[in-house]
């Protein structure tokens, strides 16, 4: 049996496609053949990616849609299906991990924030589109979370323990939506996005890699593509860790 990364035909929603990881996930799966809807909170941004994704020659929908917000998540969901009837890739990437003084210092509306972005939206964006898949043709689901939530740090407690729980709930959402439905998680690391420019370093990336080096955003494609396709087929509740081999008490 031979695969190839064919997504000819297949429509992807992207959350937080409007930039780093998001941006490069967006643009592969459009090079891969798919149509792709580009959600982020802002529109401008949205469409300025999707117009990079027709260039291609795929169709592209730009939704602006808050996550945290489930009736944001409602208008993206009836947005999609209206425009292409069906959703067959499901990538939640919009994310945010700010930090905070100490856990003590850290405000309700902070925690609210964290915990509303990383972990309430993707499971009402998976339950109302798996749901759709599994009464239809199938599709696969790609959680992107966090090695935070493998190896939590106390300066994002809140955002390690929200992706720790989008990491529980992709193994039920597996079990629920199967057998039509492929639920997967990808753990990235430290990838030199637009926001991680500011502080990573070749010192750190020396020390906290087996590759000694950060990632940049395209090295994530791969993985999705792979997740995204029928490569994958006898693959679900899987997590991936994409991260250069970061182990956090590795010597420089």
């Amino acid at each position: 049996m031979s695969y190839s990364i064919d997504l000819t035909g297949k429509i992807a929603l992207v959350t937080g496609g409007s930039r780093g990881l998001g941006k490069s996930i967006a643009l592969g799966l459009a090079r891969a053949g798919a149509d792709v809807i580009v959600s982020s909170r802002k529109q401008e941004a949205c469409a300025e990616v999707a117009k990079e994704i027709e260039a291609l020659g795929r169709r592209a929908l730009p939704v602006a849609a808050h996550v945290g917000r489930w009736e944001d998540i409602t208008h993206l969901v009836d947005a999609s299906y209206a425009t292409f009837g069906r959703i067959d890739v499901l990538v939640n990437n919009a994310g945010m991990s700010p930090l905070a003084p100490s856990s003590v210092e850290t405000s309700e509306d902070l925690f609210d924030k964290i915990v509303g972005v990383n972990f309430k939206g993707p499971f009402r964006l998976t339950a109302l589109v798996g749901s759709r898949m599994a009464a239809g043709d199938g599709g696969s689901i790609i959680n992107v979370s966090s090695i935070g939530a493998l190896k939590p740090n106390p300066t994002v407690t809140p955002y390690s323990g929200a992706k720790a729980a989008l990491n529980a709930i992709s193994l039920a959402f597996a079990q629920e939506y199967a057998p039509k439905v492929r639920v997967n998680v990808i753990s990235p690391g430290g990838f030199l996005t637009e926001v991680a420019k500011g502080w990573a370093t070749d010192e750190e990336a020396r020390a906290a890699t087996a590759l000694s080096r950060w990632g940049e955003p395209q090295e994530i494609v791969g993985t999705v593509l792979y997740l995204a396709s029928d490569a994958s087929s006898y693959t679900t509740g899987a997590n991936i860790r994409v991260d250069g081999g970061a182990f956090w008490d590795r010597k420089p």
